[in-house]
C-alpha cells in the first residue's frame, strides 16, 4: 500500500506466530498507510514480502539482543515516523512502543493476546500503563486492566 496524501501511518508490530496472526486480525477494518515489524523466519518473509515491512531481531531474555532491538527500532521509526502503533505483542514490540511513544508522539494500540485468559501477559501488563487504548479479547482479564476495553476473541 502507497502512502497517499493526508494518510495516518501506522506501524503494525508483533512476534511471529500467533502474535502475528492477531494483529493480521486485528486490522481487518483500519485504513491508512501500514507497515509491518516483526522477526525474519520463512513464514514473516513471504507473508509480508509485497507488504512494506521491518525486520528486527526477536531479544528473547537477551539484554544485549534487546538493545540491538531498540537500535533496529529506533531506525525504522525514524525512517517512518508512525502516528499510531498497534501491537498484539510480545516483548519484541517493547522498545518500538516506548520511543514510537515517549519520542515520536505516535499513539499505542494494544491488544492483549487471546491466549492470556486467566492471566495477563508479562508484556501487557508492562504496556497498560503506557498504552492509549488497551484492548482484551477475554473479560476475565479486567480485573487486571480496567481501563481496558473488552472485544472478544480475534
Amino acid at each position: 500500500m502507497q502512502k497517499k496524501k493526508n494518510q495516518t501511518k501506522i506501524c503494525l508490530i508483533s512476534s511471529h506466530g500467533g502474535h502475528l496472526h492477531e494483529l493480521t486480525r486485528s486490522i481487518q477494518n483500519v485504513r491508512g498507510y501500514m507497515y509491518w515489524v516483526t522477526f525474519r523466519t520463512k513464514h514473516t518473509e513471504a507473508l509480508l514480502k509485497d507488504k512494506p515491512h521491518y525486520f528486527v531481531i526477536d531479544p528473547v531474555t537477551s539484554k544485549l539482543k534487546f538493545l540491538l532491538n531498540t537500535f533496529q527500532s529506533l531506525y525504522h521509526l525514524l525512517r517512518e515516523r508512525p502516528k499510531v502503533i498497534i501491537s498484539t505483542g510480545a516483548g519484541i514490540a517493547i522498545p518500538t512502543m516506548m520511543l514510537g511513544k515517549y519520542l515520536f508522539g505516535a499513539k499505542i494500540i494494544y491488544v492483549e493476546s487471546a491466549a492470556a485468559v486467566i492471566e495477563p501477559s508479562r508484556t501487557g501488563q508492562f504496556i497498560y500503563k503506557h498504552a492509549d487504548l488497551f484492548l482484551i479479547q477475554w473479560e476475565s482479564l479486567k480485573s487486571f486492566y480496567p481501563n481496558a476495553k473488552y472485544i472478544g476473541v480475534l
